[in-house]
């Protein structure tokens, strides 16, 4: 992953950042999805210090939802 990050990655992961996100506005259509739009944001992030906060502040609040989704499942399995 730290490879992607490089800055001679720049013209490649700069127009397929914008194309996940026009792929998950255009998620109604079968084979595109609402998964490409924060993948697109998330590699938009790299190049964009102005996404890097929110973005971030996103990861751990889904982190943080996702751990307590599975202690209350693991809770009710015992």
């Amino acid at each position: 992953m730290s490879t992607l990050r490089q800055d001679s990655w720049f013209p490649i992961r700069f127009p397929v950042a914008l194309l996940l996100i026009a792929g998950g506005v255009f998620s109604f259509l079968p084979v595109l999805g609402v998964w490409m739009l924060p993948l697109g944001l998330l590699l938009l992030a790299v190049d964009l210090p102005v996404l890097r906060g929110p973005i971030s502040a996103f990861i751990i609040r889904g982190r943080r939802k996702a751990r307590m989704v599975m202690n209350r499942w693991r809770a009710r399995r015992r």
